[in-house]
């Protein structure tokens, strides 16, 4: 008989969980586009001055959208969970959390909460790095199981 897979151990504290590939490539995507568009504007002779600014502009309206794109994680502490989105950030408590999911198909992790909502966390997607995010998926939710999920009385 084969003895069933230990849970991980949690990882110390403090730790950041981001999806580090999706953030590279659109930082690196978004800083070639950036000096590709200035570097036009400024070699383009026919251009005026206000053309050239919209130009510029746009690269950095364009670079601005891929840098937004790049915020999501997921910071773990003492205290709880902070969650960072797109344009929002929460702030949890250990035992707010009373489940981390990922599940096939899931584009990010989804955490079930005291409230009886559920907060995606994009900071832990498994689009580009797979093996990263259903790694750092368990470990989330060993921390959560092991910090009080559901441990103290609300």
């Amino acid at each position: 008989m084969t003895e069933p897979a230990a849970q991980p151990a949690p990882p110390a504290l403090p730790v950041t969980f981001r999806p580090t590939r999706t953030r590279a490539v659109l930082l690196s995507v978004g800083l070639a586009m950036f000096a590709t568009i200035t570097a036009v504007a400024l070699l383009l002779e026919t251009l005026s001055a206000g053309e050239r600014i919209s130009f510029v502009f746009t690269a950095v309206l364009l670079t601005s959208v891929l840098v937004l794109l790049s915020r999501p994680k997921v910071v773990a502490d003492e205290a709880g969970v902070t969650v960072v989105n797109l344009t929002s950030t929460r702030r949890l408590e250990w035992a707010q959390i009373l489940r981390v999911n990922l599940r096939p198909g899931d584009p990010w992790v989804f955490l079930d909460l005291s409230d009886g909502t559920s907060l995606p966390a994009l900071g832990i997607q498994p689009g580009v790095a797979r093996a990263q995010a259903i790694g750092d998926a368990r470990a989330l939710r060993a921390l959560a199981e092991t910090r009080g999920t559901g441990a103290t009385e609300h």
